[in-house]
């Protein structure tokens, strides 16, 4: 499955939860929510997945943890905040680039209209930045 089918399949899972559970709770509550709407999806579903760091050649367990990974493809990153600042795009940045993953979402659930809460990126762009050839 692409990753484009996958991401697609995530947003449909969110906005499930997000209708269902609606903005304001836990992070921790819409992370097991959504993973529950995925498995239901049949997807493969990966929790708090530890991410190591190389340091000069040197792997270092700095206790990095992916919230999902979906079909060893697709990186989500959960936040139920008031608004998504610089630094967790930089997260999911940082995430994507020591996983080796192409594709990542930015999904923060404590919004009114989930469209708004979403943010995709890819390959260390989102989607506003990339240009076509």
């Amino acid at each position: 499955m692409h990753e484009n089918d996958i991401s697609y399949l995530i947003r449909k899972a969110a906005f499930e939860v997000h209708t269902e559970l609606g903005p304001g709770l836990l992070e921790s509550v819409y992370e097991t929510a959504l993973q529950f709407e995925l498995r239901q999806a049949g997807l493969l579903v990966k929790a708090q997945v530890p991410l190591p760091m190389v340091y000069k050649g040197v792997g270092m367990d700095v206790g990095f943890r992916m919230d999902l990974l979906v079909e060893n493809r697709v990186v989500v990153e959960i936040k139920s905040i008031e608004a998504i600042m610089e630094v967790h795009h930089m997260q999911l940045l940082t995430y994507l680039k020591l996983s080796g993953h192409k594709l990542g979402l930015l999904i923060n659930f404590n919004v009114p209209r989930l469209k708004e809460g979403i943010v995709r990126k890819v390959n260390g762009l989102d989607d506003s930045q990339r240009t076509s050839a």
